[in-house]
């Protein structure tokens, strides 16, 4: 996702992404993506953008990032006509007749409402939020050509003033790049982070970004050495695998540092690398000798195989010890599972272009965002909404077990009637209590990871008003306010 060193020109650039394109798709007729570029050149062809350069060069940086994303060809297009609804005076019934419907539909999607219709700044963001999550409902890459549009803008954030700077990295942190990790996209999310880092805590970042600079030889020469002695020790094995390094990103080393309070010097798990291998079994396998060959640390064994994570995220997580005492973090994980956490649904997205059957992965997560947005449709409140959105999308997640063992995961300070909702509706509309551990605890209890609950249920119970003040899904608050609405309890 890195932007040519030297500026080509725009013919080079189209065939720069023509190229690309075949690569992945080689059978594609790339007529429309021709077409797409050479209109969009010419509906911006007079704008600039706040850096000096030409308006076009960010509507084809967003489609080199749906490129390298190995999307289809209309979203490839509309990632260069995203702007033109909202930037030039093409509408939207120009575009479907020169793009078709699906590709007008896209744009429009993430086209934004005029600003002037709003009374509030925050209420023209929720509205925007919802106008584009309701059309993500009918199609995933409506947020994909989103993403990349705030990549390529948070690139260039530098050059607009101060207050915009921190306005714009302060959504990208709170609301893009959760919504990146929950649909599994973990590069672009890091990307999102580290960028946004740089104008949220500017002296930070410069004295963190000095500190691994000033590190990062030895570092990278420790983690070379615990390569070559990783590989020599699976020498002898028949498993196949390949070895990554992975380097922790800024941020989340900075997050770490702020949750432990430790300085940067104790913060030990910079270091990591990624065992890939071709099965579940052999995932196992490989962790089993890691362990034999290198001592791991107590308690930092986590299976994300046996329990994924809501964005489809599977890994097994350990820390070992090197001969010389270095910590290193080893995720295991097969090459499926690894295109999956580098692109999240975007892979499956593009494994399902070309595959005869639809996969079923792909489906049961279409299903549960699609059904997500429903219940964040209800929310009427702009505020409540964009409140609803940012907990939702909470990167700390609880996993709480039901008695019989079935996993629920929750977002950080969820409570048993969250809890009771996941598990089913009728549950929580009748819940009157729960049981966490085998002891009551009140409904407004905060889940601890671990945690097992037992909802109680009553019959003739319904929803209460203060239950509003417990919960933290928007599932739980949408089915809450949908029957205390139909009771006239609520507006």
């Amino acid at each position: 996702m890195t932007e040519p060193s030297a500026t080509p020109t725009p013919e080079g650039r189209l065939n720069e992404m023509l190229d690309k394109v075949r690569a992945y798709s080689p059978h594609a007729d790339l007529a429309p993506l021709e077409k797409a570029y050479a209109y969009s050149l010419k509906a911006h062809e007079h704008q600039a953008r706040a850096s000096g350069e030409h308006y076009f060069v960010h509507c084809a940086a967003v489609a080199d990032s749906l490129i390298d994303f190995k999307l289809d060809l209309p979203t490839v297009c509309a990632g260069l006509l995203h702007d033109v609804l909202e930037d030039t005076p093409v509408t939207r019934d120009q575009l479907a007749a020169e793009f078709g419907q699906e590709v007008a539909l896209l744009v429009e999607g993430v086209t934004k409402l005029d600003t002037l219709q709003f009374v509030s700044r925050d209420e023209a963001q929720a509205e925007n939020w919802r106008k584009m999550m309701l059309a993500t409902a009918q199609d995933i890459r409506v947020i994909l050509i989103k993403l990349a549009d705030r990549l390529h803008n948070m690139k260039t954030l530098n050059y607009l003033a101060r207050e915009r700077q921190e306005r714009i990295a302060h959504e990208t942190v709170s609301l893009y790049a959760p919504l990146a990790h929950r649909l599994g996209m973990f590069r672009l999310k890091s990307e999102l982070e580290d960028l946004a880092f740089m104008y949220t805590h500017p002296e930070e970042h410069a004295r963190l970004d000095a500190e691994m600079k000033a590190i990062s030889v030895g570092r990278d020469a420790a983690l070379e050495r615990f390569k070559a002695a990783l590989e020599k020790k699976l020498a002898d094995t028949r498993i196949p695998h390949r070895v990554l390094a992975r380097s922790k990103s800024l941020w989340s080393i900075y997050q770490k540092m702020e949750r432990q309070k430790k300085p940067f010097s104790e913060i030990q798990d910079g270091m990591g690398v990624r065992l890939i291998t071709d099965t579940i079994a052999n995932c196992y396998a490989l962790l089993g000798l890691v362990h034999t060959e290198f001592k791991p640390v107590a308690g930092s064994f986590t299976d994300y195989i046996s329990v994924p994570k809501l964005n489809l995220y599977q890994s097994l997580h350990t820390t070992v010890m090197s001969a010389q005492g270095d910590l290193i973090e080893i995720q295991l994980r097969t090459e499926e599972m690894h295109r999956t956490a580098e692109f999240g649904i975007a892979a499956h997205w593009r494994y399902k272009l070309g595959a005869a059957t639809p996969d079923a992965h792909l489906e049961e997560k279409l299903n549960w965002l699609r059904q997500w947005i429903e219940w964040l449709q209800d929310l009427k409140s702009p505020r409540e909404f964009l409140e609803s959105l940012k907990t939702d999308l909470e990167l700390h997640q609880v996993f709480i077990f039901t008695p019989a063992g079935e996993v629920k995961v929750l977002p950080a300070g969820a409570t048993p009637l969250d809890f009771a909702f996941a598990v089913h509706t009728e549950v929580g509309m009748t819940c009157v209590g729960a049981k966490v551990n085998n002891k009551m605890v009140k409904l407004d209890y905060q889940f601890l990871s671990g945690d097992i609950c037992e909802i109680i249920t009553k019959r003739a119970s319904a929803p209460k008003k203060d239950w509003l003040n417990h919960v933290r899904t928007a599932r739980a608050r949408s089915k809450i306010r949908h029957y205390l609405r139909e009771k006239g309890i609520v507006a």
